[in-house]
């Protein structure tokens, strides 16, 4: 049987907190997603391999790097069901290794790029949240300190997990270019 409107009640403190908490950990979780890979294309690009150029992804635009499902739906359905982690994923950007002027060498550098990326985008947030500390409280100074500690979590779980020396993350590319070819 469907409810009446008349059963139906919306805890409106419910959703309050839903918009809080996708308005903290949106922006910053697709940032560091997305950002990851461009940085990906941009060195890529740099090194001699202009597939993603070709592709339109050597863009540090967001959009061109969502996966729909990977960057917003998976992340957003975590959230939503209050799950103890978030995961997700952009579009990966496409590497042709053996167009790169030093394949084996250049291949390590590319890898880097993304956690890399991460990492300063860690940096940067948390150089910001000093004077942000030194503000008064008000519900915007709050809102930006919110983005900006997620925006550390994020970008540090992100270098990180993607530092493991399994193929095919950016830890097993490291790995592979630096052991010998034997």
């Amino acid at each position: 049987a469907i409810p009446s409107a008349s059963t139906v009640t919306v805890n409106m403190t419910d959703l309050t907190a839903l918009g809080q908490s996708l308005s903290v950990w949106l922006v910053p979780v697709v940032t560091a997603i997305t950002l990851h890979e461009a940085a990906h294309a941009w060195v890529a690009d740099r090194l001699g391999d202009d597939t993603a150029r070709r592709l339109g992804r050597v863009s540090f635009n967001p959009v061109r790097h969502v996966d729909p499902f990977g960057t917003l739906i998976l992340p957003g359905m975590l959230l939503l069901l209050n799950a103890p982690f978030l995961f997700g994923w952009a579009k990966p950007v496409p590497v042709a290794f053996h167009r790169l002027r030093q394949p084996k060498r250049d291949m390590v550098w590319v890898a880097l790029a993304g956690p890399g990326i991460n990492i300063l985008l860690a940096l940067a947030a948390g150089l910001l949240l000093q004077p942000l500390g030194q503000m008064s409280a008000n519900p915007l100074t709050l809102w930006l300190w919110e983005n900006l500690k997620n925006a550390i979590f994020a970008n540090v779980v992100l270098a990180c997990f993607n530092m493991l020396p399994i193929p095919p993350l950016d830890g097993g590319r490291v790995l592979t270019g630096l052991l010998p070819r034997e």
